[in-house]
């Protein structure tokens, strides 16, 4: 006899814990919006701002170091607070399978100590994603100088960091967005990350994603990049895939080149597959066939007519922004060789032959039936009397001695080289620039070039 067995599947554990006055309130943020499926940890070197927090596990770091009075913006003081109570922030992991850091860069509290939780998270086996904010153009500084050295000591201990700049949040935001307001869309953006990754793994949808898949896509990945796109109307798939492409957070750059890609689509249930494909396609085009993709699709029913699309991209090593997005300069169609460049003389009172009415040069023509031939004196003439020699076609001057000749088709001149003198058929004449009458006129030196 078979007997099947009830499996019980315990889903991964995930913890958030927010470290310092910006970290405490990205929890509160989360825990007031709903986030669910997942353990809140606040950790504070602040006694006060800690006992307002709504996390059910609070961590005062640096009781004997502080006392309860926080880093005073001082990294290394929130450090040695974070070292201090090591052994509590390790139990309070102990066990997860995912943690998420998230902290405000550029104080003390997180500065210093956000690193310390991460490297407990990650000797403990988690996967540790850090989410941190990097400051305002407008703070002092001095905070955006320990906010980059706090990133980079994050960067050492966590499997994937996620920064997000709060300057580029001036750009959805107007001036009669109040101070608190600007710095709630701030929590609005790390809830949003965190919720992108945690619901693929905490929320059973249409299409699942398990831990494996994102510990694959995030595992020792370093730098990620975000983007959030949310759209409604008839176009909204293509439309939220474009607005995450083009999220503020990404700061111009472009995911193309990604390891992994994670892709979160949250809608309701009248989500359409076609709506899906478009989406993906277009997110999947954006970083390159060759990217490891992984996409879950997460129903709730509150999100109505709109579609919210987050994409995180991972496998970035850090290189200082070089991904900038650019708009490909397109190559002239004129190649000019190389020698005749570098010895072509400035030409001051004769329009070459060669050269188009604005000035730019041309190719030489390539020879054919229907070309003249037109010779250079040996010697280039100068003053009045012999600048209007020129007036006078080569083919008339050949008798004087060429040193050589050139081909022209006579098509490819513009008949508004003339300059008075009627010429025969096919034949052009140099124009004569009478406002620079006594200039040293020199034989230029790509037709020398032409005909060597």
């Amino acid at each position: 006899m078979i007997e099947v067995d009830t499996i019980q599947q315990q889903g991964a554990k995930i913890r958030v814990i927010g470290v310092g006055g910006g970290g405490g309130n990205a929890i509160n943020s989360m825990i007031s919006r709903g986030l669910t499926g997942v353990d809140f940890v606040a950790a504070n070197t602040d006694a006060q701002d800690l006992a307002r927090n709504l996390a059910p596990h609070k961590i005062q770091l640096g009781k004997e170091t502080t006392r309860g009075l926080g880093a005073g913006a001082k990294p290394e003081i929130g450090q040695r607070s974070a070292e201090e109570d090591i052994e509590e922030i390790r139990e309070a992991l102990l066990g997860s399978d995912m943690v998420f850091v998230t902290a405000g860069m550029g104080g003390g509290t997180g500065t210093g100590g956000a690193p310390v939780v991460a490297r407990i998270a990650r000797e403990l086996g988690a996967l540790v994603i850090g989410i941190v904010t990097k400051p305002f153009d407008w703070e002092a500084r001095r905070r955006s100088t320990e906010a980059e050295g706090g990133i980079n000591e994050l960067r050492k201990h966590v499997d994937a960091l996620i920064t997000i700049p709060n300057q580029k949040l001036m750009s959805i935001i107007t001036r009669q967005t109040s101070f608190k307001d600007a710095f709630n869309r701030v929590d609005d953006v790390l809830y949003n990350a965190t919720r992108g990754i945690a619901d693929l793994i905490s929320h059973t949808g249409d299409v699942n994603v398990d831990f494996a898949d994102v510990r694959t896509i995030m595992k020792d990945m370093g730098d990620a990049l975000m983007g959030i796109g949310i759209a409604s109307g008839e176009h909204r798939a293509i439309e939220a895939a474009q607005n995450a492409l083009n999220s503020p957070l990404l700061e111009g750059i472009s995911i193309a080149g990604a390891q992994g890609l994670l892709v979160n689509i949250c809608g309701s249930s009248d989500l359409a597959m076609v709506e899906v494909q478009d989406a993906v396609k277009i997110i999947e085009e954006a970083a390159g066939h060759e990217v490891n993709l992984i996409f879950g699709i997460v129903t709730d029913e509150n999100m109505g007519d709109k579609i919210m699309l987050t994409v995180v991209a991972t496998g970035f090593k850090y290189q200082d922004n070089s991904k900038i997005i650019e708009k490909p300069i397109v190559a002239a169609t004129v190649a000019v060789k190389p020698q005749v460049a570098q010895t072509q003389p400035n030409i001051r009172t004769v329009t070459s032959p060669t050269t188009n009415n604005n000035g730019n040069a041309r190719p030489a023509p390539t020879p054919s039936g229907n070309e003249r031939h037109y010779s250079i004196p040996k010697s280039s003439p100068s003053g009045v009397q012999q600048l209007q020699e020129l007036d006078t076609p080569a083919t008339y001057r050949r008798a004087n001695g060429a040193s050589g000749s050139i081909r022209i088709n006579a098509g490819d001149l513009s008949s508004g080289l003339n300059s008075g003198y009627t010429n025969p058929p096919g034949i052009i004449s140099i124009p004569r620039d009478n406002s620079l009458k006594e200039a040293t006129i020199e034989k230029p030196a790509f037709l020398r070039k032409i005909m060597d």
